[in-house]
């Protein structure tokens, strides 16, 4: 599996993309901070169009946006795509999410595929293989590449996606392209009869709490906390489940990902989620979304 690493620029381009980049960001502290939900949506659909326009610029894939701290740009090991993924807060404590995927073509010409929020409506989001407008929303913060073939890897996508004013979820992703077309959803998973047949993995907790789910490059593992209610009369209560001081993971082997119960770490995780936990920390938070 490789590491997640930095585009690096191409000789300087002619453009106006540093001007979009100003816009957007004058945008999405619209549509992160505004009181009103109108007025946050708004905001919204002029990111949208804004960066849509942006993205045209010849060679855009480039250029990295690296001002733009308030919404979630990964871009794939192997450079062949990258995901821009954010969200808008509802009144009611739920959230909407916002995404596109730009693809590295080889002319410089734009090629995105907008990815449509259609949560509510996936009766069984951990087994089922979706298309980009049938998206499991969330908020990228890790993408991986996974080996399965030389000629047919595919891709895992870790995500904070907030659910309620109880509870948060989180989001083993799993993306790949067939005919140059973006899925979502493959069953990869073994070794727990708890995730047999699933095509993504889906957390769901407490949302005073938080979890780490994080990929360790040195051992070739997801590690993630292992959550448990606070008493067992909470039992599937998600809204009191939270991290019980173990861990688990899933093991990278031979294009799988092995799961792997009460790990032995040396140093326990300690950068806790804090800021895919609670989105009003976007607010005071100075580091890129996309180097956490």
């Amino acid at each position: 599996m490789r590491s997640v690493a930095q585009h690096s620029h191409e000789p300087a381009l002619i453009s106006h993309l540093p001007a979009f980049q100003d816009s957007l960001l004058s945008l999405s502290k619209q549509f992160i901070n505004n009181e009103s939900e109108p007025e946050r949506y708004n905001a919204n659909y002029q990111f949208i169009k804004t960066l849509v326009e942006a993205l045209k610029e010849p060679k855009s894939f480039y250029f990295e946006f690296d001002s733009l701290k308030t919404i979630s740009i990964v871009n794939a090991p192997d450079k062949k795509f990258r995901i821009f993924t954010w969200h808008v807060l509802n009144d009611d404590g739920s959230y909407r999410f916002y995404g596109t995927i730009q693809l590295n073509t080889s002319d410089g010409k734009l090629k995105l595929f907008p990815l449509s929020d259609y949560s509510a409506f996936i009766q069984n989001p951990a087994t089922q293989e979706l298309k980009t407008e049938e998206w499991f929303a969330a908020q990228y913060y890790q993408v991986l590449e996974v080996n399965q073939t030389t000629a047919n890897p595919y891709y895992v996508l870790l995500g904070w996606k907030g659910k309620n004013t109880n509870s948060t979820q989180k989001v083993i992703e799993v993306l790949r392209f067939v005919n140059g077309i973006p899925y979502f959803g493959l069953a990869v998973f073994d070794g727990n009869t708890q995730y047999a047949g699933n095509k993504r993995i889906i957390f769901e907790y407490s949302r005073e709490v938080s979890m780490y789910l994080k990929y360790d490059y040195t051992k070739e593992q997801l590690v993630f906390d292992h959550l448990a209610p606070i008493n067992s009369e909470f039992k599937n209560d998600y809204s009191k489940y939270g991290p019980d001081m173990t861990y688990d993971a899933f093991q990278v082997s031979k294009g799988r990902l092995k799961f792997q119960s009460n790990l032995v770490l040396n140093n326990a995780p300690s950068d806790k989620d804090d800021l895919f936990n609670d989105p009003k920390k976007l607010k005071q938070n100075t580091q890129p979304i996309r180097k956490y």
